[in-house]
């Protein structure tokens, strides 16, 4: 079982999200590191449908720009 992210980890992200806000940097390094947190948070808690359902989501999108980029 994995451990839930750190707020360390969370302001990482949050950092990464502010700093390719406004550019046209590829997104899909972003969509992997966001799904990487959901599905730990998921792990975590895992009677949390909800959390389990946001992070097939945000994996399905991760995947998706993978194959486009």
């Amino acid at each position: 079982m994995s451990r839930k992210p750190s707020i360390s980890e969370i302001g990482a992200f949050l950092g990464h999200l502010k700093a390719t806000r406004d550019s046209k940097a590829d997104t899909g390094p972003l969509l992997a590191e966001k799904a990487d947190l959901l599905e730990r948070i998921a792990e975590a808690n895992p009677d949390d449908r909800d959390a389990a359902q946001l992070a097939r989501e945000a994996r399905d999108a991760a995947d998706r720009a993978q194959r486009n980029g």
